[in-house]
C-alpha cells in the first residue's frame, strides 16, 4: 500500500511537471518540444486526407474523386464535434495544471471523454436517417449520390471513434504528452494508409474501401489512446465516476471548445456551400476544387498543428501569471509560424502542376484545379499567423474573441463574401472568396488578440 501511494504521488509529480519544466526551459526549446510532435501528427493527418484522394485517384475516374471531394466536409464534423471537447479540454486542463489544481483536470478529462462518446452517438444516429437529405444539400448529382452516400454511411457507423480520436489527440498535450498525442495519430493513420491501396484497389472495392479504412483508423487511433489511461500512465481520467458538470467543468469547455470548434464546423458548412455552388459548373469543377483545398492543406495543416502544440504551454504561462515569457513564446511562435508558412507557400506554388496531376487526368478537371490553386495560395503565408493568433486567444480563455473569430474566418466573413464574389466574376469568385475572407480575419484576430492580453497584462 505504501509503495502504491509513493507511485502515485511519482507520477502526480511528473504529470505536474510535464508542463512545469516549461518554466526555466529556453523558450525556443520549449516551443519546438511542444510543437513538433503536434506539427508531426498534423502532418499524418494531411496524408490521411491525401491518401483516400489519391488512391481513388488511381481508379482514374474522377466522378469518385468528386464523389470523395462531396463527402468530405461533411465528415468533417465528426472531427469538429472532437475539437468542442478536445480543444475546450486542453486549454481548460493546461491552466488548471498551471494553478496547480489536478483534481479538477481529472474532472475535465472524464467530462471530455464521455461527452464525446454521447456527442458521437447522436451525430451518427443523425447522419444515417438523413443521409439523403443531407446529399441533397450538399448538391450531389446523378453520378456522384451513391458513391457518396455509400463513403458517408461506412464512417458514420464509425462516428465515435472520429470524435473520440481527435478529442484525445488534444488533450495528452494539456497534460504534457505531445508523443503520445501525436503516437496515437500516427497509428490511426498509418494503418489508413496502409489499406488503402488493399482495399480500394487489390480488392476493387472502390469509394467504400476508402470508408472502411478511415473507419478502422480511427478505432485505432481510439483504442490506443484508451489504453494509455487504462495503463494508469495518466493522472487525468476517464473514468464513469470522475464526470461531472459542476464546478463549472462543463461550461468552462464549451466556453472556449464551441468557439474554437466553430471554426472547423464552418469550415465544413462553407465546403458543402461551397461544393453546392461548384457544382452548378459541373463535376469535374467540383472535382477540382477538392483536390485545390487538399493541396493548399498542405500550409494550413502544418501550421494548424503548430499552433496547437504552442496552446498548452501559453496556457500555462497564463496559468502561473509568467507574463513576460508569455510574451517571448508568442512572438517567436508568430515569427516561426510565419517563416513556415511561407516557405510551404512557395513550395505549394511551385510543385502545383505535378501535385494536381497525381489526383487528376481529366483535362478538364485538371486545368480547374491548377487555376484554383494559385488562387488559394495567394495568402497562403498568412495562415500560419491567423491559426497562431486563435490559439492564443483559446490559451488565454478569451472565449468571446475566440467565438467573434471562428464564427468569421469561414462564416460570417466567409460566406456572404462567396455569394458576392460568384455574382461577380463566375467560378473564379467562388475560389477568390477565401482568399479575401483571409486577409479580414486575420486582421480581426490581430486586433482582438492584441487587446486582450493588453487587458490581462494590467489587471
Amino acid at each position: 500500500m505504501r509503495y502504491l501511494k509513493k507511485e502515485h504521488t511519482q507520477k502526480n509529480n511528473q504529470t505536474a511537471g510535464g508542463l512545469e519544466a516549461f518554466r526555466t526551459m529556453p523558450v525556443a526549446q520549449a516551443v519546438l518540444q511542444n510543437a513538433l510532435p503536434a506539427m508531426a501528427a498534423m502532418l499524418m493527418v494531411l496524408i490521411y486526407n491525401l491518401a483516400d484522394t489519391f488512391f481513388i485517384g488511381q481508379t482514374h475516374n474522377d466522378i469518385l474523386v468528386a464523389a470523395v471531394s462531396l463527402a468530405t466536409p461533411i465528415f468533417l464534423i465528426f472531427m469538429s464535434v472532437g475539437n468542442v471537447f478536445g480543444i475546450g479540454g486542453t486549454s481548460v486542463i493546461s491552466r488548471a495544471i498551471g494553478e496547480g489544481n489536478l483534481q479538477y483536470a481529472r474532472k475535465v478529462c472524464a467530462f471530455c471523454t464521455w461527452g464525446c462518446v454521447l456527442a458521437g452517438v447522436v451525430l451518427s444516429a443523425v447522419f444515417l436517417l438523413f443521409m439523403d437529405q443531407i446529399l441533397t444539400l450538399a448538391g450531389a448529382s446523378a453520378d456522384t449520390w451513391e458513391p457518396a452516400r455509400q463513403y458517408l454511411v461506412i464512417v458514420s457507423m464509425g462516428g465515435i471513434f472520429t470524435v473520440l480520436a481527435n478529442c484525445f489527440s488534444n488533450i495528452l498535450r494539456a497534460e504534457g504528452e505531445p508523443g503520445k498525442a501525436m503516437a496515437g495519430q500516427v497509428l490511426g493513420n498509418l494503418l489508413n494508409i496502409v489499406l488503402d491501396p488493399v482495399l480500394i484497389l487489390a480488392l476493387d472495392w472502390g469509394i467504400a474501401g476508402a470508408a472502411i479504412a478511415t473507419l478502422l483508423g480511427n478505432l485505432a487511433g481510439t483504442l490506443y489512446y484508451i489504453l494509455y489511461y487504462l495503463r494508469g500512465s495518466s493522472q487525468l481520467s476517464i473514468h464513469p465516476r470522475e464526470v461531472t458538470v459542476r464546478g463549472k467543468v462543463c461550461s468552462s469547455v464549451l466556453a472556449i471548445g464551441v468557439p474554437a470548434s466553430l471554426g472547423s464546423l464552418l469550415m465544413s458548412v462553407s465546403q458543402i456551400i461551397m461544393n453546392m455552388h461548384m457544382a452548378g459548373y459541373g463535376d469535374m469543377a467540383l472535382a477540382a476544387i477538392g483536390v485545390a483545398m487538399k493541396v493548399t492543406m498542405m500550409t494550413g495543416v502544418v501550421c494548424m498543428g503548430f499552433a496547437m502544440g504552442v496552446q498548452p504551454l501559453l496556457g500555462y504561462c497564463v496559468g502561473a501569471k509568467l507574463w513576460q515569457r508569455f510574451k517571448r513564446t508568442l512572438r517567436f511562435s508568430l515569427a516561426f509560424t510565419f517563416g513556415m508558412s511561407l516557405f510551404m507557400t512557395i513550395v505549394c506554388y511551385l510543385l502545383t502542376n505535378q501535385i494536381v496531376g497525381v489526383f487528376l487526368t481529366e483535362a478538364a478537371s485538371f486545368d480547374y484545379a491548377v487555376r484554383f490553386v494559385y488562387i488559394l495560395l495567394s495568402t497562403g503565408a498568412f495562415i500560419g499567423v491567423f491559426f497562431m493568433l486563435c490559439n492564443t486567444l483559446q490559451a488565454m480563455g478569451a472565449a468571446t474573441e475566440a467565438l467573434i473569430v471562428n464564427m468569421s474566418r469561414q462564416g460570417l466573413i466567409y460566406i456572404p463574401v462567396l455569394f458576392v464574389m460568384e455574382y461577380a466574376i463566375g467560378v473564379t469568385g467562388l475560389v477568390w472568396a477565401q482568399p479575401v475572407a483571409d486577409v479580414l480575419s486575420t486582421t480581426l484576430v490581430a486586433v482582438l488578440c492584441f487587446r486582450k492580453i493588453g487587458k490581462l497584462m494590467r489587471a
